[in-house]
Formats: C-alpha cells, sequence, structure tokens
C-alpha cells in the first residue's frame, strides 16, 4: 500500500525529513520535528513535523509515543494515540503535554512520535430499543478486580 507525505511549503525542505520505519519489524514510522522546543511544567503545546499525509481510504494513522522518550517523559503525548483521518490533508502537529516538574528541551530533528496505518470498517448505525445481553453486563471499570 502506498502513502504519499509532502513537506509543508512554508518551511524550508531541507529541515523535513520523510518519515522512516526504524527497522524490518517495525510496525510503526518514526516522524522527526522541525523546530527546538521548551516546554515548561504543564505546559501543552502542538509541535510541528512539517508533514502532510494523503493516508488511503478505508485507513487511519495513529500517533503515538516512542518508548525512549516516554520512559523519561510520561504520557507526553496529550491524546495518544491520536488519530489522523484519511480526509485531512493538514499538517501533522503532534499535541505535546509536559507532565513532569520541570522544563523540557526538545531538540528539531528529534525522532519525536511514531505513526501507525490501521485498517479500519465502518458500520451502519442503528437505533434500537434494547440490545443483547452478555455476562459482563453493564459493569463497568475495575469490575472483575485486580488480580
Amino acid at each position: 500500500m502506498d502513502m504519499k507525505i509532502k513537506k509543508v511549503d512554508d518551511i524550508d525542505p531541507k529541515l523535513i525529513d520523510i518519515p522512516y520505519y526504524a527497522t524490518e519489524g517495525s510496525s510503526c514510522f518514526d516522524v522527526k520535528i522541525i523546530e527546538d522546543i521548551v516546554l515548561y511544567p504543564g505546559e501543552i503545546k502542538p509541535i510541528r513535523t512539517g508533514l502532510k499525509f494523503e493516508i488511503p481510504i478505508g485507513c487511519e494513522m495513529q500517533v503515538r509515543q516512542r518508548s525512549g522518550i516516554s520512559s523519561k517523559y510520561p504520557n507526553y503525548i496529550a491524546n495518544a494515540p491520536g488519530t489522523i483521518d484519511s480526509d485531512y490533508r493538514g499538517e501533522l502537529f503532534i499535541l505535546t503535554v509536559n507532565n513532569t516538574d520541570k522544563s523540557w528541551h526538545i531538540e528539531k530533528g528529534t525522532r519525536f512520535a511514531q505513526c501507525k496505518i490501521s485498517k479500519y470498517e465502518k458500520v451502519d448505525i442503528i437505533e434500537v430499543n434494547d440490545i443483547s445481553k452478555t455476562e459482563r453486563g453493564d459493569g463497568g471499570f475495575g469490575h472483575t478486580g485486580l488480580k
């Protein structure tokens, strides 16, 4: 499957790297950021990638944290995994939060996020008067216990 990628027009194209899969077995490709950023404790900021994607119809792109960064900055992508729909044509921004008590300096060129292309199916949504019963029923968060 092919996916088209375009560098944004307002940035020097030499500053933008096309994403790549780090290894043969990688399920996600790495995306670099294109500017130096400082995030202060508790700050949320969209970070530029300089890239636009033409995601194949019937697929979504999920933006996820990279383990090497999240081991120091847990939950740093504010809405991870973020979903990019196939009809979005704007620049990919990575909504980032600093969940620590220290300022965080991120250098341009950092492999900052990883993206996964996933197929999906749409369903026909039908309103009904009742839905089927299951063993779980309406048991919510933690209803089966922790051990």
